[in-house]
């Protein structure tokens, strides 16, 4: 999955979004893989609120997104508004409910380009900001490097350099996105694996948020999870859970791994609802919970597959 957003009329103009999706089986690592589903999505939104969504294939009821804003309550508008999408654990809806994470984060790329880049241009609304963040995560719990962050002229958060996601040796690994250059760009990508042995699911999952660089070059990128889990096949129920950091923006954001163990047990179709019920607020990272809430879509992934060779 990936979410690419650019803005070809400047900051203050509209951020264009573009979608990608796929689920993608492989029977022999020799040969394509079988495309099971996929879908696109186009979007535009002014600072965070959305004014347009088109996908492919269609959806009607797309329409009743346009003027909400991705966020807290956006979920549950988003499941009022296309329940089917989220029961059937569609691409589309999980690019839907990544818009919130996206919008919220892809400004940073500005930062890229620009070093000058402030939250505010005056101290007290440096002030008013960093009050705002408080306790919002656990990176940015009261008296952390993050937070003291929040109110420095310039952001300070710790990003890195990374290579290419596609892999040269297999250009079927992905779907089509693209490294644009001369404009900044941001992408949210996620990679969500899958298969069963005897009578256990393994999950691996790859997240990662970077943006492109004005000297063209590479990408960077603020936030990047790997991820491993283990399911019981018949009762759907997590065995066992672990991740490692890549590059975060404040040093405290990798404590927030310690808790994943807490979920344990958890059937693996609940974990959007009780990630952010356990780990709300300074007992998670908000981009770590985003990882594990898709591990939701493992089972429907996983039914998709041919029924013949869907367990060995």
């Amino acid at each position: 999955m990936t979410l690419e957003a650019t803005w070809p009329a400047g900051l203050r103009g509209p951020t264009m979004i573009d979608g990608h999706c796929r689920d993608a089986w492989t029977a022999d690592p020799s040969q394509s893989p079988l495309i099971l589903a996929e879908d696109r999505l186009d979007a535009e939104a002014q600072d965070r609120t959305l004014v347009s969504l088109r996908a492919t294939p269609h959806r009607r009821a797309l329409s009743m997104l346009e003027g909400a804003r991705p966020g807290g309550k956006f979920r549950g508008i988003l499941n009022e508004a296309l329940p089917g999408e989220r029961e059937s654990g569609t691409p589309l809806y999980l690019l839907l409910d990544d818009l919130a994470g996206t919008t919220l984060v892809s400004r940073w790329a500005w930062s890229r380009w620009f070093p000058g880049w402030a939250t505010a241009p005056t101290e007290e609304g440096r002030k008013a900001h960093a009050e705002a963040m408080l306790g919002n995560c656990l990176g940015l719990r009261p008296g952390s490097r993050g937070i003291i962050d929040q109110g420095a002229p310039v952001l300070q958060q710790n990003s890195t350099d990374v290579l290419p996601m596609r892999n040269p040796a297999d250009p079927d690994g992905w779907h089509p996105f693209s490294d644009i250059t001369g404009q900044v760009q941001f992408r949210r990508a996620r990679r969500i694996d899958a298969w069963r042995e005897n009578v256990t699911i393994h999950i691996e999952t790859h997240f990662q948020d970077s943006s492109n660089t004005r000297e063209g070059t590479g990408r960077r990128a603020l936030h990047e999870y790997l991820l491993w889990a283990t399911a019981d096949s018949a009762t759907g129920l997590l065995t066992g859970i672990d991740a490692r950091a890549g590059t975060l923006p404040y040093g405290e954001c990798p404590g927030a791994i310690a808790n994943l163990r807490f979920l344990v047990g958890t059937p693996l179709t609940s974990l959007r609802t009780v990630v952010l019920q356990m780990l709300r607020r300074t007992n998670g990272c908000t981009h770590l919970n985003d990882v594990v809430r898709s591990l939701a879509e493992v089972p429907a992934m996983l039914a998709r597959a041919p029924k013949e060779i869907a367990v060995p």
